[in-house]
């Protein structure tokens, strides 16, 4: 079972990547913060089930909800950095670079925790680093486009989001290895090898739901309905009236990428809780790639070769950093 989890994890993963860049959508107002919103509530909802199926002690839940905040934090802003990007970038750009952040941990790792990093490993930073350097300097027709789409100011602000969520991914995940590494010398109050991950998870998302009812009262504050404008240019105008069919297909792709995400948290977190947390790494480093080849099939983005050539040479470094795991 526990490599069907993993392999799950990773198709999921790679899948709601598509969906997250299909369902956040340029022309649509707000549409990062409604995917937040979805997102939270399937992690609420997914937590809850955990919370009465699992070895969770719930007396102590509310202080581990505030000790993990930190971490949650981190990993929440990420993912809305990562949704506001995608309305303007190519997928097959973004995705690579989000995904350097087992690149950073590591340098974390070494600065805080005076770990030595080996030769394998300064290797496969270095081989991240010149990825994504050579993705962004040959991306001169994307920059281009972006510009004239969207102007120069907002091109700047879109290309900066994948590399915020590589930062707060990096220090979140750090975060995370001192929070969960032992139970016995844990941050989290009473917690056991066996329930440590999923108090954690419940922590993390329960918080994300939060973040999502927040995010809704800020909607209606702002006088936005949830579903007035959706994903589909042709049905821009919010004074026609939509039956509830239609209004829950016109947000249907961040729906979809919410449940994608669900999913890969799930498994993944049993796969952990099975003892084989360098073996989710490994397949981890997949789920790129899988985004990565579906961006070319089912978004037909086009890079030039010289990135395509840049992005093997990252996805060489996050397979060899995460081998290393």
């Amino acid at each position: 079972m526990l490599w069907f989890f993993l392999i799950f994890s990773t198709v999921c993963w790679g899948f709601a990547e598509i969906f997250y860049k299909k369902g956040n959508v340029a022309h649509e107002p707000y549409a990062h913060l409604k995917t937040t919103v979805l997102v939270g509530f399937f992690f609420g909802i997914y937590s809850l089930i955990i919370l009465f199926t699992q070895d969770v002690n719930i007396k102590y839940l509310p202080v581990n909800f505030l000790r993990y905040l930190p971490v949650a934090a981190c990993y929440i802003v990420s993912m809305m950095c990562s949704y506001y990007g995608v309305r303007y970038i190519e997928e097959s750009i973004s995705d690579p670079i989000e995904n350097t952040s087992c690149a950073v941990v590591p340098i974390f790792c070494a600065i805080f925790l005076h770990e030595k990093l080996n030769t394998q490993t300064v290797i496969a930073i270095v081989l991240v680093v010149i990825g994504i350097l050579g993705v962004g300097f040959f991306d001169s027709k994307g920059k281009a486009d972006r510009k004239r789409a969207f102007g120069k100011k907002l091109a700047i602000i879109s290309i900066s989001m994948p590399f915020c969520y590589m930062i707060l991914d990096a220090i979140g995940t750090f975060l995370d290895i001192y929070y969960t590494e032992d139970a016995a010398s844990s941050v989290l109050v009473a917690v056991t090898d066996s329930n440590l991950e999923h108090t954690a998870n419940c922590c993390y998302e329960f918080t994300f739901l939060l973040v999502a009812i927040g995010i809704l009262i800020y909607l209606k504050a702002k006088g936005v309905k949830f579903f007035d404008v959706g994903e589909d240019k042709e049905n821009l105008d919010v004074a026609v009236k939509k039956t509830a069919f239609q209004k829950i297909k016109g947000q249907r792709n961040k729906i979809i990428a919410a449940l994608f995400e669900t999913g890969g948290q799930a498994t993944y977190l049993f796969a952990l809780s099975e003892g084989s947390g360098v073996a989710a790494v490994i397949l981890g480093a997949g789920t790129v790639i899988i985004s990565f080849v579906l961006s070319r099939i089912l978004l037909k983005e086009k890079l030039s070769v010289l990135q395509y050539a840049f992005i093997a040479i990252i996805f060489a470094g996050i397979i060899s950093l995460s081998l290393q795991g």
